[in-house]
């Protein structure tokens, strides 16, 4: 049997990058998997195809995690198709680059009610359904913990505010067996943030293997950390690196 054979994930922002390998990370594992998508429609069902050609199981729904109706709603709609809830993925999130001084009070809530308040009111609905064994796991970022640039002042803000959550977070929900963890990447080879981008000259040499990761390395820390292997990991902000925070 797989060791996530019976479990039901969701995974916020599931259509590209990081969050489409967690889908299928996930789903080659035996998790059955829902994933959400804003805009990507396509996209999304390119990795449904995916899953379902891997003969795994997996759904897309359009969800904006900037709305609180959707990013709380989108449980119910998980646990009515699928049963049940186990695993919650939390990877929606955008990325604004200006300086202080262009920063607008829009851009502000933007980033918020994406990248925090979505996370809370998603993690929130699902720990109400989650059962012993469950797990929240948390995309942030090593800028939630060192900033070596300017310019993303927003970002680093809220990739802070999610490992405080994930500290609180496993302590509500201990005692229940549930834990919950943070995963931060370094610099990834995404459409967003391409290994041979314009960031990529500068990012690349301050990791210690002097090079970017792949999608699917975030992907193998998020299936550990979804495992039963992990039953003892909660509370953790894990960089996933190469070194760029050593």
């Amino acid at each position: 049997m797989k060791k996530l054979e019976g479990r039901v994930a969701l995974v916020t922002g599931g259509s590209r990058g990081i969050g489409a390998a967690v889908v299928e990370g996930l789903a080659r594992a035996g998790a059955q998997v829902a994933l959400t998508y804003r805009s990507a429609e396509e996209a999304a069902d390119e990795v449904v195809q995916r899953v379902e050609a891997a003969r795994g199981h997996a759904k897309a729904y359009r969800v904006d995690s900037a709305d609180a109706q959707e990013a709380t709603g989108i449980v119910a709609k998980v646990v009515e198709d699928f049963g049940q809830l186990d695993i919650l993925v939390n990877n929606a999130g955008i990325s604004p680059t200006k300086p202080l001084h262009e920063v607008t009070d829009e851009d502000f809530d933007e980033v918020m009610h994406t990248n925090v308040r979505g996370v809370f009111v998603t993690s929130r609905e699902a720990s109400k359904v989650m059962q012993k064994g469950g797990r929240i796991i948390n995309i942030g970022s090593v800028w939630g913990e060192r900033m070596p640039l300017p310019g993303v002042s927003l970002y680093t803000m809220s990739k802070f505010a999610v490992a405080g959550l994930t500290r609180a977070w496993a302590r509500d929900l201990g005692e229940r067996g549930i834990t919950v963890n943070n995963v931060q990447p370094g610099p990834i080879d995404t459409d967003a943030n391409p290994a041979n981008g314009e960031f990529a000259q500068m990012l690349a040499p301050m990791t210690a293997l002097g090079r970017y990761g792949e999608p699917v390395d975030i992907a193998e820390m998020v299936t550990f950390l979804a495992s039963p292997e992990a039953k003892y990991v909660t509370g953790a902000s894990l960089n996933v690196d190469g070194g760029f925070n050593a």
